[in-house]
């Protein structure tokens, strides 16, 4: 379950990053301030708007979307495990 949370933060993480800003403590912060203000809107600010709320800045992500994308996701890791699980196997023959 943390390695699934640990790669959904790698997006934030790249964006910030490719955006000129330090990613670590841009993700750290966005992540604080959406802990304290109770605010999941709350994003990384790429274009240096100066407002971290996605909704302000006309960033929309539609949760059928997003979901599709999560199912997506998880059934490719699914698929790389049980491909990996008849390599190995497969080696121990040898």
């Amino acid at each position: 379950m943390r390695a699934f949370a640990a790669a959904l933060d790698a997006i934030p993480l790249a964006l910030a990053e490719n955006s000129g800003l330090p990613p670590i403590e841009t993700l750290a912060e966005v992540k604080s301030r959406q802990a304290n203000e109770k605010n999941s809107r709350l994003g990384v600010d790429c274009v240096g708007r100066g407002s971290n709320d996605m909704r302000e800045q006309n960033v929309f992500d539609p949760l059928i979307s997003k979901r599709q994308q999560f199912l997506l996701a998880t059934q490719l890791v699914r698929a790389v495990l049980k491909i990996d699980d008849v390599i190995t196997a497969g080696s121990l023959d040898d």
